[in-house]
């Protein structure tokens, strides 16, 4: 019940993340926007990496619904990624995210690409190891390239 009231949830927050852009009033809504939808991502991706690393015991059911949850999630966040919310302070989008956007937005549907086969392979610790690791290369990719230190 818990697992279909999350993607409910996410599928109506999906629905409407495409014209969320539009709908920011202010520069500082979309960065509270992708801010949350981060979080979100983050504790549940780090429950996957609790288990890929073997500090808790593995469970199918918990990988799973956490990584659905960051599949789900993975698609939110980048509406909020709109003019004039670069920033210089430690984590927060450098202004290249708008000059090399083609790039942005590569490593955008990459984390969405990865993120999905981390939920298709959640079941078995094997495949949770695996998917875990590339997922992970993904967000560390676009933290390179995109993120202030």
């Amino acid at each position: 019940m818990q697992r279909l009231l999350l993607t409910t949830a996410a599928i109506a927050a999906l629905a409407t993340a495409l014209p969320a852009a539009a709908q920011f009033q202010k520069p500082e809504d979309a960065v509270k926007y992708r801010k949350a939808g981060f979080t979100v991502m983050a504790a549940h991706f780090s429950r996957l990496g609790a288990m890929a690393q073997g500090r808790v015991p593995f469970d199918a059911a918990a990988a799973t619904m956490n990584a659905e949850i960051v599949a789900d999630m993975a698609k939110l966040p980048f509406a909020g990624f709109v003019e004039g919310t670069a920033g210089t302070e430690k984590g927060t989008p450098k202004a290249n995210v708008w000059t090399d956007r083609a790039k942005f937005d590569a490593g955008a549907k990459k984390l969405q690409e990865e993120s999905a086969k981390l939920a298709a392979n959640a079941k078995t610790l094997d495949g949770l190891k695996a998917a875990f690791t590339a997922t992970a290369g993904t967000c560390k990719a676009c933290h390179d390239d995109f993120r202030n230190p």
